[in-house]
């Protein structure tokens, strides 16, 4: 199976077109050669009918193409038919999507007065309760009976009135059914979307798209390419467009982080129609985002099919992350690479003679070694490599700068090379083989360098990591860990699982995830998901050590794991009690003074 058309060459996936609306009257058309569709969620409660149309005005300003509003309840979801003939009134016909989360009578609602519905498999009209069971094949057929006879109403309804739908499955919210058959893995989350689309194809409906979103970009990157390959192997009329997304990537830097891994990852590849970027902040900041990581994609990628690599194969396997294997060198002065090593952080000497003098000896954020001390050798991997160049594996080596290749295509190339030639040399990435004769901006120089190296630490490959487009020392130290912290490769602060805000919201996501943080952004190596409700929170903190989740209006309940632990505590106590609940599971250490270290 095949996910994209080469690792090397950029080709776009081809998909059939899904009608949002009326595009002659500000409806949207996504797949087929229309440009990546951008849009955002609404944060505010769905009965205020002056406030949602206020915040969908706000989006539609800024360049947001579809504008997704929960719908909880039958009652918010009749609501939407004021919003949308409020922003008809303005002239505003921005393709409206309700958000389904548990209620198929809400959906029979909102179908009548949006563009789109999407719907989750995995609660729709299915059940999460971690019920361990044995399915048999005669037990999981009547359960997918009972699906159909609760899914096939909206569906038929949707194609009746010309609406479009999202099937979006969530990596935190699949079924038990799904669950106990495929397990919490990609395989069950494609599972649990096909089942979906098969009735709505067997009721001749596909103005349809699918997403497969998760918090952890390898695992989102992962399930988006097994989606991509059982859709080719179900025949050519399943090409049906993608949405894109990192749920609950949080806020700031880190949020834009994970975005631009786990989505820059498939855009370049060719993969995704739709995107939206999942940030813990205010919608319209979304939307920016989202322009410059879409406009960054053909820099990125290799548009040469005459380069003569298209034809190459994986060098990895994409379906399922494994480190590729390497030699452990010495990288620097009791500082090892490679093996069962971290991912290492190098830097310029000219960053490191910036930020050395502010290092303390306890910092987790310093300089590993300096790239012009290094023993390295720099290959072209457009050209034939040999045995004789790369005579023993303890070699470190990586790509020559000035190579006319985006760095993805030439690291992948290199590993290719080496594969061939039977090494297992450690490779130091970098984000950028040339420099440009102006600074990148940083918001730019944060995106390139995440998607570049993100992207190929999600493949498994790299063994140390250099960040050089942005031009700030500090800066650029710190980008190097974000990255190696977004993807999962290395653990040096508290890594923080948080959800944009939407209707469903139970409290002030922006004032407590600040106040959160404030308490615990010591904990080096803890992670702590914070959610608006319930929709995503126990699956989506399967892998968070605790949580805080919005269980009624100003109460929150708090989790280990995927596991309620205590219930209804007041918000004003609630993150006072988080801090005791981590005290009582060890993790907790005090805060040492931070002044002087490198921020």
């Amino acid at each position: 199976m095949n996910y994209c058309h080469s690792p090397y060459s950029f080709s776009r996936r081809v998909s059939r077109e899904v009608v949002v609306g009326d595009p002659s009257k500000g409806g949207v058309v996504i797949g087929g050669a229309h440009p990546v569709v951008k849009q955002s969620m609404l944060t505010c409660d769905t009965m205020d009918t002056a406030l949602s149309v206020k915040q969908t005005l706000e989006l539609v300003a800024v360049g947001c193409q579809i504008v997704r509003i929960t719908a909880p309840t039958v009652k918010d979801a009749a609501n939407l038919e004021n919003i949308v003939r409020a922003l008809h009134a303005v002239g505003c016909h921005v393709p409206i999507v309700a958000d389904i989360h548990f209620k198929p009578d809400a959906a029979m609602e909102a179908v009548k007065w949006v563009e789109k519905i999407r719907i989750n498999p995995g609660n729709y009209a299915d059940s999460k309760k971690f019920a361990v069971k044995e399915y048999t094949d005669e037990a999981y057929a009547a359960e997918l009976a009972r699906i159909e006879e609760r899914f096939t109403p909206l569906v038929l309804e949707c194609k009746r009135l010309g609406r479009a739908m999202r099937i979006g499955t969530n990596h935190g919210s699949l079924s038990d059914r799904i669950m106990n058959r495929y397990g919490d893995s990609p395989l069950g989350m494609v599972e649990s979307a096909l089942e979906f689309a098969r009735i709505c194809r067997k009721n001749g409906f596909h103005n349809f798209v699918f997403s497969m979103k998760s918090s952890n970009p390898k695992v989102m990157i992962e399930c988006y390419r097994l989606l991509t390959a059982r859709l080719a192997k179900e025949g050519p009329d399943w090409n049906y467009p993608l949405h894109l997304g990192v749920t609950e990537a949080g806020e700031g830097e880190d949020g834009r982080i994970k975005s631009a891994i786990g989505i820059g990852s498939l855009l370049c590849d060719g993969v995704g129609d739709t995107i939206r970027v999942s940030l813990t902040e205010d919608s319209p900041h979304e939307i920016a985002v989202c322009n410059e990581l879409v406009a960054q994609i053909p820099v990125l990628t290799n548009r040469n099919q005459e380069s003569g690599i298209g034809h190459l194969g994986f060098s990895f396997d994409p379906f399922h992350y494994e480190r590729r294997e390497s030699t452990t060198i010495e990288l620097a002065d009791s500082i090892k690479a490679g093996g069962e090593q971290t991912v290492r952080v190098v830097v310029t000497k000219a960053t490191f003679d910036k930020v050395a003098p502010k290092i303390r000896p306890k910092d987790d954020v310093k300089p590993e070694a300096v790239y012009e001390d290094l023993n390295i050798l720099e290959l072209d991997p457009t050209q034939p490599l040999s045995i004789d160049q790369i005579n023993c594996d303890t070699q470190l080596v990586t790509v020559k700068d000035g190579v006319n290749l985006p760095p993805i295509t030439a690291f992948r190339l290199l590993v290719s090379h080496l594969k061939k030639l039977g090494r297992k040399n450690p490779i130091l990435l970098k984000d950028c083989l040339a420099f440009e004769a102006v600074p990148l901006e940083p918001s730019v120089a944060l995106l390139l360098a995440s998607v570049n190296i993100g992207s190929l630490l999600a493949d498994g490959i790299g063994d140390a990591i250099l960040v050089r487009g942005e031009s700030g020392a500090g800066q650029s130290l710190r980008l190097a860990f974000n990255i190696l912290q977004a993807a999962g490769c290395r653990s040096f602060k508290t890594d923080y699982v948080a959800c944009p805000s939407c209707g469903r919201t139970l409290f002030n996501l922006q004032t407590v995830t600040a106040r959160i943080k404030e308490r615990t952004a010591h904990l080096k190596g803890v992670k702590i998901a914070i959610m608006g409700c319930i929709v995503n929170g126990p699956g989506e903190m399967a892998d968070a050590d605790f949580g805080y989740v919005g269980g009624a209006p100003n109460k929150i309940n708090l989790y280990v794991g995927k596991t309620p632990i205590k219930f209804n505590i007041p918000e004003a106590e609630a993150v006072d009690r988080l801090v005791d609940l981590i005290r009582e599971h060890g993790k907790w250490v005090e805060p040492e003074p931070v002044a002087g270290a490198v921020a």
